[in-house]
């Protein structure tokens, strides 16, 4: 069993590695993609796209230093203190994660919590059939989610539907897939100062019952797999993210094999 320091020190190489140019964790993790197309597990039945947060240690920043990173720019008095200037991630941010509350038992509506978040974002591309990461992305917590659409959609999988939250509806991510033949599967969002049509609200419901599966995704990542960004930097948080990706595949494949000697 490998120690600490192996792991970090490997973890460490995989950020500096590069193949043909790009990222090591990227080109690992399309090769083990072809291994599963091998093995007979393609993409299929249609892709599932969503992200979610992953949560790094928070910065104690004061409102200077924060106007400084936002603007890309190192503050001055972190330059004369280079062991603290290790210590602080200029890359990961601050957001905000909404979480809508259920009326109470009379039907009530109850506040909506608003929770701030810091770190960064798994974004990602399932396939329906199998539940396999097909296509990821890894950004800062504040990213909007609707603008990498266009890089997860998986060009090979076998059926055409797309399912996505309302945070990836507008007229550019409606156009995208249309122009390549797929079909949007993409929530509908509640009209402003208008309550919600009921055909588009069970139209949504449906959708999230697929949808849903992207979820247990995260869940698993971020239960039994403690995934949590502890690195400085958004080149060793991508490593770290891809790793998890890439594990939570394998560890999917072997289920799915095991699936198959069962029936």
């Amino acid at each position: 069993m490998p120690d600490a320091n192996t792991i970090w020190g490997f973890r460490e190489a995989l950020t500096r590695a590069r193949i043909a140019g790009r990222p090591a964790i990227e080109v690992l993790f399309e090769r083990f993609d072809a291994t599963l197309a091998a093995a007979g597990f393609l993409a299929m039945s249609g892709q599932i796209i969503d992200a979610s947060i992953v949560a790094a240690p928070k910065q104690r920043n004061t409102e200077g230093e924060k106007r400084d990173i936002k603007e890309g720019r190192i503050p001055l008095q972190w330059t004369q203190q280079p062991a603290k200037l290790r210590q602080k991630d200029r890359d990961a941010r601050w957001t905000v994660k909404y979480t809508k509350a259920k009326p109470d038992e009379a039907g009530a509506p109850r506040v909506d919590l608003a929770v701030p978040a810091f770190g960064y974002k798994n974004h990602l591309g399932i396939d329906r059939r199998h539940r396999l990461i097909r296509r990821w992305r890894v950004t800062d917590a504040a990213r909007h989610d609707g603008a990498l659409l266009p890089e997860l959609i998986d060009p090979n999988n076998t059926a055409s539907d797309v399912w996505a939250d309302t945070a990836y509806r507008s007229k550019a991510n409606e156009k995208f897939p249309a122009d390549r033949l797929l079909r949007s599967q993409i929530h509908r969002k509640k009209p402003k100062g208008k309550p919600m049509p009921r055909r588009t609200a069970r139209a949504n419901a449906r959708k999230s019952a697929v949808r849903a599966a992207v979820e247990h995704v995260f869940a698993r990542q971020k239960g039994p797999m403690g995934l949590f960004v502890r690195t400085i930097g958004i080149a060793r948080a991508t490593t770290k993210i891809g790793l998890a990706n890439l594990l939570y595949n394998m560890r999917r494949l072997v289920w799915l094999r095991h699936q198959i000697a069962l029936a």
